[in-house]
């Protein structure tokens, strides 16, 4: 067999092997969470403070783009061609914003930007977002955790913590994801339902858990 030859098999069994190689790709799923928008905010005179809303924190594992999975309370895992199209803590957060803004009770809510000319500030903390694989078979954890701070006083005056835990009916990724927003959705909920705050604003108002 002459070198030309060997040249065209090589060529040709190198394509072939491309070709399989290419042809059992495996790309990524997107998702994101689903929550329900908020209701306007109720028409009223009353003046309440202003606030300003940090971008949640997460533990790092939550911070790695994948959904996320534990097999047991030590051992977490992570879908590889499963991520998040959005950063669950923005989309908590903003959500957050969103349903303050319609309570009515504060003069504005917007994300902190480090100006100093706002009443208080909420601190929050994306603590669980995951699937659970171990104990009474599959279902989703979502924990929840926020503060306010009152910066002119440098004093923490509202602390509170949520959490949802719930069985999986569809047990593949979609479902998985789908039952995380209803969590999500109803810890946000329980969440933001125990901050109780005055009608009208001043230096010192303060909130009550």
């Amino acid at each position: 067999m002459n070198r030309r030859w060997i040249a065209t098999l090589t060529v040709l069994a190198f394509s072939a092997c491309l070709t399989g190689c290419v042809g059992r790709t495996r790309f990524p799923a997107y998702y994101t969470l689903h929550v329900p928008p908020a209701i306007d905010a109720p028409s009223t005179s009353a003046r309440g403070p202003s606030l300003a809303v940090r971008e949640f924190r997460s533990p790092a594992y939550l911070r790695q783009g994948a959904v996320v999975y534990r097999t047991s309370p030590e051992q977490i895992g992570f879908y590889q061609y499963h991520r998040w199209a959005i950063d669950p803590r923005e989309l908590v957060t903003s959500t957050i914003i969103d349903r303050l803004r319609a309570t009515g009770r504060f003069t504005e809510v917007r994300a902190y930007d480090g100006r100093s000319d706002i009443d208080y500030v909420l601190s929050g903390h994306l603590e669980k977002l995951e699937e659970v694989d171990y104990a009474t078979g599959v279902r989703v954890e979502v924990a929840l955790s926020a503060e306010i701070t009152d910066p002119r006083a440098g004093k923490v005056v509202w602390y509170n913590s949520a959490s949802e835990s719930t069985q999986v009916e569809k047990r593949n990724v979609p479902g998985i994801v789908a039952e995380l927003s209803r969590a999500t959705d109803r810890t946000i909920q329980k969440l933001l339902a125990s901050i109780t705050v005055p009608t009208t604003s001043s230096p010192n108002s303060s909130l009550q858990k």
